[in-house]
């Protein structure tokens, strides 16, 4: 089990907005096995925090009103208001700006150049998401049109390491890490996605079996992206929750 990280410009958090908090915590328990609480305070909306043994690994919430059902991936900073300039500053955007959440910490939403949103999360009592363990973060990626220019906004604002390596379809495929250790890849959007399909990152779970996991989650009514396959060191799929978010499982070999 690894504690949460320290070390600014790294995920820190993930989390689901979804339009059936009940029913989305029910898939995910079936699913991923998590133990999900309920935050009693009401100044929290409701929101869930989901348990792998015993520590905490993500969280479920209602939607805003008209938001999307999807889950997001929080980036650790000391300062949430200043990471939303330096944003600005390198071409993207703030979506909502830095505000307190309880006794917690604080965060923002942000996008990069290419629209795709991400979070960040500047902790007080709430350090973040605890990795190692069945059901946990497991691996993050951006897919996203103009991918270069990405690159260059991460590696300007985060100062992330870039390691693009060949694909077999004759991309490119370029792993995201800091301080030699990765946590993410990403790769320019397929030209055959709908135009109205925006940039994106999606979350990825670590699991002890893609294949049972994958079973579980068309049994407890969700639907397949891409079924089991192999991936450099592993398996992996990316599934659908019955109410619409993306999300996908990993295992190592």
């Amino acid at each position: 089990m690894t504690e949460p990280t320290t070390r600014a410009g790294r995920p820190v958090w993930v989390d689901l907005s979804t339009s059936d908090a009940a029913a989305a915590r029910a898939f995910y328990s079936d699913v991923l096995g998590w133990d999900v609480e309920v935050e009693q305070d009401q100044q929290y909306g409701g929101y869930a925090m989901a348990r792998s043994a015993g520590v905490d690994v993500a969280g479920i919430g209602p939607a805003q009103p008209g938001g999307p059902t999807a889950w997001a991936l929080y980036l650790l900073t000391d300062d949430a208001a200043a990471l939303g300039e330096r944003v600005a500053a390198a071409g993207g955007s703030v979506v909502m700006p830095a505000m307190t959440v309880g006794d917690v910490g604080k965060m923002a939403i942000l996008a990069d150049p290419a629209g795709a949103v991400f979070g960040a999360w500047e902790p007080n009592t709430m350090a973040g998401f605890h990795t190692g363990v069945p059901g946990s973060f497991g691996w993050a990626e951006l897919n996203a049109r103009g991918i270069g220019r990405d690159l260059d906004f991460y590696h300007s604002v985060f100062g992330w390491d870039l390691d693009p390596m060949a694909m077999p379809d004759g991309g490119v495929y370029t792993r995201l890490g800091l301080d030699g250790v990765n946590f993410g890849g990403a790769m320019e959007m397929h030209a055959g996605m709908p135009a109205e399909m925006p940039s994106y990152w999606l979350v990825y779970f670590a699991v002890d079996s893609v294949e049972d996991t994958f079973a579980r989650a068309l049994a407890a009514g969700g639907s397949q992206i891409v079924p089991p396959m192999p991936m450099p060191g592993g398996r992996f799929a990316i599934l659908r929750d019955p109410q619409g978010a993306a999300f996908a499982v990993l295992t190592g070999d």
